[in-house]
């Protein structure tokens, strides 16, 4: 069982399971599962895929 403390109110949460704070009702920011970790990583890091993303989609298409 681990311990995940809330940004907010800053009180430890030990259910694995919960997404929000059991005491002020705020999001845990935890990561359930591939969009869960899409929501909570750095937008830098979707910026750079969706613009690599965009150039191999151009490139394709110029290929043709």
């Amino acid at each position: 069982m681990s311990e995940y403390i809330c940004p907010k109110c800053k009180k430890p949460n030990y259910d694995d399971d919960a997404l929000l704070c059991i005491y002020c009702g705020e999001s845990l920011h935890r990561e359930s599962g591939i969009l869960g970790s899409i929501k909570y990583a750095h937008h830098k890091i979707i910026f750079i895929i969706a613009v690599a993303l965009i150039v191999l989609a151009f490139a394709v298409l110029m290929l043709r």
